[in-house]
């Protein structure tokens, strides 16, 4: 292995020479061997296209240290960067400084080691130019919002989307089948499958909005703010026009703070914004669990509804079938629930001007929307777009149920339907017959107010 030496304020250090980061992201690689989790690559695409759109400021408000030369030498690297051909070049721990300082000079360096080969010359200095009116504390939290709005906008709401536009077919098919509801796992008065499928098409259709009107805050950046919030080494515009340049290169709004001492030192708007996901997730996995209930069998449980059979369920039971898909969804909004800990408790911390948790933060973040984007198409494709309604089971269940005696309340009084309910269950004979047996109603009457239909809707 060829190495050549880097520096830093506290002297020399050795990297390997195929390696574009200089000595802080050494230090970092070398003090900080935890784990397998590395800064996500959605960290580093945002860190850079702050880096990016700072050139072209600093350029336009003091061309004289920010020359043209230096602003297409970082624009240019940064390009290459968001290309995917350089991900090697980023191995920072998650488990790092709390201020997330040496993966933005990890992405200082790469920039400027990049730029300064291209040019045959040591044209970029990583903190003097690449790191300009920025530091580290306006920078990562800046980049967790952007990171986090991106990767919301561009897959989780396309794929919840599309698993509401499945359940609004779904209920369009199966208008008209009746079936018995459910509370508390035990029978209850009748519904239409698809006012039951209408509730899980209205759980994502308000927990989406839910999490739309939770990015709002996370559009608010910390740019401008520098070190501690008072933008010290700053020019003033700064942090606007990069915001600006952002929302025009990103095709989505972006704003500076109004408050920077407020967005480096708070994380509420993130605890803000993935608690919109955990409510998500909890929906999801309510969702999970009623089609594996009503699923269960194929004979031997409710059998309500049949799911896709995508893969053997058992490597010793010849012929099961389970349903994965609903295991996956709940799996993942578990994680999802334990990540939303995380970020609160971390969201908590810190001292003073700075939360110094923001990598785990970060990396909670990212995760649970990639799990969450995941298993969405996934449950999508491999088992809501299939869901079948078992019509014959649904009718027998139904036919079965003592709570059609709900009906009779209104016209024999709560205690004489509740002893017809008791005498049925007892003699394992129908409604009809308990209540012709008590003297209750005569059949002809009977017929006529105890109506499946007409209990799934108001007088």
């Amino acid at each position: 292995m060829e190495y050549r030496i880097e520096h830093d304020s506290m002297g020399q250090v050795r990297v390997e020479k195929d390696k574009y980061w200089g000595a802080q992201t050494q230090r970092s690689y070398e003090n900080f061997k935890i784990g397998t989790e590395k800064m996500p690559m959605e960290i580093i695409c945002a860190i850079t296209m702050i880096k990016r759109e700072s050139a072209r400021t600093n350029n336009s408000l003091n061309p004289d240290k920010m020359t043209d030369e230096k602003a297409d030498a970082i624009v240019t690297a940064c390009d290459e960067i968001l290309s995917g051909r350089l991900d090697k070049h980023f191995p920072l721990s998650v488990w790092q400084t709390g201020s997330g300082t040496q993966t933005n000079m990890n992405v200082n360096e790469v920039i400027a080691n990049l730029a300064n080969e291209k040019a045959g010359k040591n044209l970029l200095h990583p903190n003097d130019d690449v790191n300009m009116s920025q530091s580290s504390n306006d920078v990562f939290p800046s980049a967790i919002h952007i990171s986090f709005v991106l990767a919301v906008e561009n897959g989780l709401m396309g794929a919840v989307n599309s698993l509401i536009k499945t359940f609004a077919r779904l209920e369009k098919e199966n208008e008209g089948i009746l079936k018995i509801g459910r509370t508390h796992l035990m029978d209850a008065t009748p519904v239409l499958f698809s006012q039951e499928i209408s509730g899980w098409r209205s759980m994502l259709e308000k927990s989406r909005d839910m999490l739309s009107d939770s990015l709002e805050y996370l559009r608010l950046l910390a740019l401008g703010g520098t070190a501690t919030g008072t933008g010290v080494c700053s020019p003033v515009g700064f942090g606007q026009q990069v915001c600006e340049r952002l929302s025009k290169a990103l095709k989505t709004k972006f704003s500076q703070s109004d408050n920077k001492f407020y967005s480096l030192t708070s994380k509420n708007a993130v605890v803000f914004a993935h608690g919109a996901l955990n409510a998500m997730a909890a929906d999801l996995w309510k969702i999970a669990n009623d089609v594996r209930l009503l699923a269960s069998g194929p004979r031997c449980g409710l059998s309500e509804i049949i799911i896709p059979a995508n893969e053997p369920g058992s490597s010793i039971m010849p012929g099961k079938v389970n349903p994965t898909q609903c295991e996956a969804v709940s799996m993942v909004a578990l994680q999802v629930l334990a990540n939303n800990c995380a970020v609160s408790t971390a969201a908590s911390q810190g001292n003073f001007e700075l939360n110094v948790f923001m990598p785990v933060i970060a990396y909670d973040c990212l995760s649970s929307v990639r799990l969450l984007t995941g298993v969405v198409n996934s449950f999508n494709e491999n088992c809501a777009s299939g869901i079948k309604a078992n019509v014959s089971k649904m009718n027998e269940n139904l036919q079965k149920s003592l709570m059609l005696v709900t009906s009779l309340s209104p016209h024999i009084g709560y205690e004489n339907a509740a002893k017809v309910a008791k005498y049925a269950f007892d003699n394992d004979v129908t409604l009809k017959d308990a209540c012709l047996k008590l003297k209750m109603l005569d059949a002809e009457r009977f017929d006529e107010i105890v109506s499946p239909l007409d209990m799934t809707h108001g007088y």
